[in-house]
């Protein structure tokens, strides 16, 4: 079902936590709530879920306005933090629990979806925790809910664990057909989970769009700075091109006056100095990830860029560099 949050507000003790927040998720669609600690996303799930009333706005979800309506009442499930399981039932009866009897079909129907099939019986501290995690959204799955809402569901694992039960975790949710909306502060989780990602920032949602769009089109130079790494220099536009401290730039776009150019880490290109290059520094650090590597250089100019490589890095601290730039940059004024 679709759900529809329109300019909700929300305030604790006088100070504004959600400042006319609007979010519309299509069916089917599953989208990510992504910021920072406090900026507001964990209010906005509890009062689509029922669990704080709001100020003002209101909550459509399926074409009808849920905003005044208890929790039970809503057609939502909750996959929260920590599974939350009840240690002293069966994994069937925590996912049955709340169903009316005779709904063991539908129970053995979930735990086949998250991939728990033939585990019913089984008690919760018999489970690893990835495990546990999917008892929980197919108890959230049990009821046909409209809306599936899961808050930070993954934090409790090992980060070993982690990509394998997003995958799960995004897989049961597809196969189910369902409505969700995933609040998490994890870039890449909310980058590779979800078909959208909604920015958030000081109580509002401050973008919408697909990953790719999100990360390569940010809204903002906040946006930009805040979905993963990026290079921000002070510039000056004259149209579609930029000067700063890496030479004259291509943009996205145009842009006039004094701003900021913003680019990804993997956009810039390291090399042997030679005659051609007009940008040059000294590698000041190397961080090695294995897949790939992060090489901090210092330019002559007196600034600093975080250039990402492959897994193989040539140059080492203290080495003599050329930087040179692919593709176009983003430009923000002042």
């Amino acid at each position: 079902m679709r759900l529809i949050v329109t300019e909700v507000g929300k305030s604790f003790g006088g100070t504004p936590v959600l400042e006319r927040c609007s979010l519309t998720v299509a069916e089917g669609e599953l989208a990510a709530v992504l910021g920072p600690s406090g900026c507001g996303k964990t209010t906005l799930l509890r009062i689509v879920a029922g669990f704080e009333r709001a100020d003002a706005g209101s909550v459509t979800i399926g074409g009808r306005e849920v905003t005044g309506l208890p929790p039970e009442r809503r057609g939502v499930g909750i996959v929260p933090q920590e599974a939350a399981l009840f240690p002293h039932l069966t994994v069937a009866r925590n996912v049955g629990f709340g169903l009316p009897r005779g709904s063991r079909a539908r129970i053995e129907e979930c735990l086949e979806l998250v991939g728990l099939a033939g585990l019913g019986r089984r008690m919760p501290h018999e489970l690893s925790g990835g495990q546990q995690q999917r008892v929980a959204l197919a108890r959230a799955l049990a009821p046909r809910p409209g809306v599936v809402l899961l808050d930070e569901p993954f934090n409790a694992l090992d980060r070993s664990l982690r990509t394998s039960v997003r995958d799960e975790v995004r897989d049961a949710l597809k196969r189910a057909g369902a409505t969700a909306v995933l609040v998490t502060h994890d870039q890449e989780e909310a980058l590779s989970m979800a078909d959208s990602v909604a920015v958030m920032r000081q109580g509002r949602i401050v973008q919408k769009d697909t990953p790719v769009a999100v990360y390569s089109a940010p809204a903002d130079l906040g946006v930009a700075t805040f979905v993963g790494e990026a290079v921000v220099l002070k510039a000056f536009s004259s149209g579609d091109v930029a000067s700063c401290a890496l030479g004259e730039l291509r943009l996205r776009g145009a842009g006039r006056g004094a701003g900021h150019v913003a680019l990804r880490p993997e956009q810039l290109e390291l090399r042997e100095p030679g005659p051609e290059d007009r940008v040059l520094g000294r590698v000041e650090r190397l961080e090695y990830f294995g897949h790939d590597a992060a090489v901090t250089v210092g330019l002559d100019t007196g600034d600093a860029v975080r250039v990402r490589t492959g897994g193989e890095v040539p140059h080492r601290p203290g080495d003599r560099v050329g930087v040179a730039v692919r593709g176009p940059v983003l430009f923000f004024p002042e």
